[in-house]
């Protein structure tokens, strides 16, 4: 078991990426995204912070891996994410997140370029069968989608460039656990923090930041929501992130971490009483059965 922490730990990083988008979607709804976004990410900074110091994480790393991460947070989780969102708003989450399917093939393409990684037959299978799940199953719940988006080139290139981002944040993450060891709730917090800090300062220089004390005093439940999110998503599930790509190769712990999609099926069925089709398990089915590939490569 313990020659498959990597994998383990992308698969637990997807299980909590499956339930923040819930959160955040009913905190999204009441304080606006940019507002949660940059709320997310202080909040996590913070629970990651008190992490460091209760757990007496020695904080060590050099000048390089400092830049290599911060550079990281910023790609991914700043230009990532907005892009994301953009996309989101767009032509909605569900196609985002066919284009978003591809991120594990992208991130596969630049390590093999970039950090010399190689892929075993058995990788490069189960990478295409757990894609090709997800696919699947995405097709067929934006069919059955009772509002379509209209798609267009730029609507397409902000969902390429978020997979971009995502992918090559990873990437320079890797780079900086090859350099030495870094603790990877150190490596997210220096993340995630960086982030937030060239966030706020963004959203406050175009005048989309509201003051956090006032508008959470008004509405508490809206903070619980963000706390709530921001535990699941940004502090956990992107310390799992990082265990996963120090202890396996970034293809494969991108794949594991695309299946999100096929996780939040028998969440929606059990918690939104959504009907669930037969290509979308037969989809859910492909998936787990790349997923075991991956693990017997």
């Amino acid at each position: 078991m313990i020659n498959f922490i990597g994998e383990l730990a992308a698969l637990g990083a997807a299980f909590l990426w499956s339930f923040s988008p819930f959160v955040f979607t009913l905190a999204a709804r009441r304080i606006g995204t940019i507002q949660l976004n940059v709320t997310r990410l202080f909040v996590a900074g913070i629970f990651l912070f008190l992490t460091i110091i209760i757990a007496g994480i020695e904080i060590s790393m050099t000048l390089s891996q400092f830049y290599l991460l911060a550079l990281s947070g910023f790609i991914g989780l700043v230009l990532g994410d907005t892009f994301l969102f953009k996309s989101f708003k767009e032509i909605g989450p569900r196609v985002t997140m066919l284009i978003m399917s591809l991120n594990p093939a992208l991130a596969a393409i630049i390590s093999y370029f970039w950090l010399k990684e190689n892929l075993s037959i058995f990788g490069i299978i189960g990478i295409a069968v757990t894609i090709s799940g997800i696919m699947l199953v995405i097709l067929e719940k934006e069919a059955n989608g009772s509002h379509k988006n209209k798609i267009v080139v730029t609507s397409l290139i902000y969902a390429v460039l978020a997979t971009l981002g995502q992918g090559i944040g990873l990437v320079f993450a890797k780079l900086a656990f090859m350099e030495g060891y870094v603790d990877s709730v150190l490596a997210t917090f220096v993340r995630i923090s960086s982030s937030a800090v060239i966030f706020l300062i963004l959203t406050i220089l175009t005048g989309r930041f509201k003051n956090p004390l006032r508008l959470f005093s008004e509405d508490k439940k809206s903070f619980g929501l963000v706390i709530l999110g921001s535990i699941l998503g940004p502090f956990l599930g992107v310390t799992l992130s990082l265990v996963s790509i120090n202890h396996t190769q970034v293809g494969i712990a991108a794949t594991l971490m695309a299946t999100p999609p096929i996780i939040m099926l028998p969440v929606s069925a059990i918690f939104f009483k959504e009907k669930l089709s037969w290509k979308s398990v037969i989809g859910a089915i492909i998936a787990v059965g790349g997923v075991a590939i991956l693990f017997l490569r």
